[in-house]
């Protein structure tokens, strides 16, 4: 299911990178927040942790140390998705691994992940994020559901 999987990897790593790239060209300089929504904005929000901001205090050699780890889940991950048989769970890990690779790219490039979707109620904000955590976290949504209501496995 690989050749059905990794059009969901190229996707969601094209969707994340050119999404970042007109964020980080129209939020940074001057750094500002734009207002979509009454609940959502655009702001500039440079991650240099992992999700939703741990580990910030961990400098360059943290974004080495996250980006190998998250290389190696993601051949793991690529592994997996070549044994599966069906195509949610290959849709799923495809979004993941794109997902992961497009952090992977920021952190390497930049040294920090550009976030910069705000989704907000009153002053309560949901911590920043981009559309590489959009996929990750649709992904690994996927995945839960097939886990609970997937094809069951047939007796031996």
């Amino acid at each position: 299911m690989i050749r059905f999987g990794l059009p969901f990897t190229v996707l969601a790593l094209i969707l994340d990178q050119v999404t970042k790239l007109l964020a980080h060209e129209n939020l940074w300089q001057p750094p500002r927040r734009v207002e979509v929504l009454g609940f959502l904005d655009l702001v500039p929000v440079e991650n240099r942790g992992i999700s939703f901001g741990l580990f910030q205090g961990e400098g360059a050699s943290g974004a080495w140390l996250i980006s190998g780890f998250a290389l190696i889940i993601s051949v793991g991950l690529g592994v997996w998705m070549s044994r599966v048989k069906r195509r949610w769970p290959a849709a799923a890990l495809g979004l993941v691994i794109g997902g992961a690779l497009g952090n992977v790219i920021d952190r390497l490039r930049l040294g920090w992940v550009i976030d910069f979707i705000d989704f907000h109620v009153s002053t309560w904000h949901w911590p920043a994020f981009n559309m590489a955590d959009a996929a990750i976290t649709v992904g690994v949504a996927m995945l839960l559901i097939d886990g609970l209501f997937g094809a069951a496995k047939k007796p031996k």
